[in-house]
């Protein structure tokens, strides 16, 4: 038996389009096409063409294309409410890119939209398939580690010149809701509703500067999440620390696709995204035997897992991979996160 076909267009033929989603459908081309993709002058784009793909500088030709299912809105964040209403509107599906909107309202009428329209929109949450985060889930679920006490996660760069050539506050583009959209969703994902949070989110620069670190304390009983990153670590703390009453793991090294993509090594390649020994992750523990301290293997990453999961949901009906209330609960920490900024 043949497998459906999911047709998808795209909003957008940036960045985002080009190194964070259209690598890794082009992998699976078995069971989604890439039919359309809307850009605004694409004289202007310094993409390659995806042969095959048709690209058209007019929206409404590909709203109303009948053969595309879904429609993937990855442009600047401000953009993506406006869009979504579109493309829900005109009756597609629809993938919005991170952060999924600017205010908890927004994300809430959506949601509300594709419910009416019988529809399904998701938050485009590749990080879910991270390599140090899955390997990670790994270690936690060996049991080695015992009760959880705390777990740190940082995201860390050394880029001082970009929030001292910024001179004005945005909520959307905030370091908080740029970021914090990606580590906030591999909590909530893995844990949970938290009991409370306490946010310790800055502006190092000043008032009417941007927003260039955050520090969120999440609390699940007795384990305490703690989510941090900032601009002006010149050298980067570990990519995840978890402790545990039997002990410890540290997981030095970030996923690599983004790495990967970025020198245009691509998905293709059998190595992509590996981390080599030297990038595994230690843990450090205590059992019956006595104390041991051992490598951990990293799981592989893969983005692509999430066009997997909608393809599931669209095609086969399969539960949502990124659930609404998981969307909606990351809007309303980013938007607590950043209400005292100016």
């Amino acid at each position: 038996m043949t497998n459906k076909i999911l047709t998808i267009g795209y909003i957008g033929n940036g960045k985002s389009a080009n190194r964070y989603h259209m690598p890794f459908v082009i992998q699976r081309t078995d069971k989604i096409k890439i039919k359309k993709i809307f850009t605004l002058d694409h004289s202007k784009d310094i993409w390659d063409e995806i042969p095959g793909v048709i690209y058209t500088e007019s929206l409404d030709d590909l709203l109303n294309d009948p053969d595309v299912q879904v429609i993937v809105i990855s442009t600047p964040s401000a953009f993506h409410y406006d869009y979504a209403k579109k493309v829900l509107l005109s009756g597609k599906h629809c993938v919005v890119e991170k952060p999924f909107a600017d205010t908890y309202q927004q994300a809430q009428e959506i949601f509300d939209l594709a419910k009416e329209k019988g529809l399904i929109v998701q938050c485009y949450q590749n990080r879910r398939f991270d390599s140090d985060f899955l390997t990670v889930q790994k270690v936690i679920e060996s049991g080695k580690l015992g009760d959880l006490l705390e777990l740190e996660m940082h995201f860390d760069y050394y880029r001082p010149y970009i929030p001292e050539s910024v001179h004005e506050f945005s909520s959307i583009n905030s370091y908080l809701y740029g970021h914090g959209c990606h580590t906030l969703d591999q909590v909530i994902s893995y844990f949970g509703k938290p009991d409370h949070i306490h946010y310790d989110v800055r502006q190092l620069l000043g008032e009417g500067r941007m927003n260039d670190y955050f520090d969120l304390d999440l609390y699940y009983g007795t384990l305490k999440v703690s989510v941090k990153s900032s601009y002006f670590r010149v050298k980067e703390r570990p990519s995840f620390v978890i402790y545990g009453k039997k002990g410890m793991f540290v997981k030095e090294k970030k996923d690599k696709q983004e790495e990967h993509l970025k020198l245009f090594y691509m998905p293709s390649h059998d190595d992509f995204g590996v981390d080599l020994p030297g990038e595994y992750g230690t843990l450090t523990y205590y059992d019956e035997k006595g104390y041991h301290e051992e490598k951990v293997v990293s799981v592989n990453g893969d983005y692509g897992r999430y066009y997997d999961a909608l393809y599931e949901t669209i095609i086969n009906g399969k539960e949502p991979l990124v659930k609404p209330e998981q969307t909606l609960l990351q809007i309303e920490i980013l938007e607590k996160g950043i209400a005292n900024l100016k």
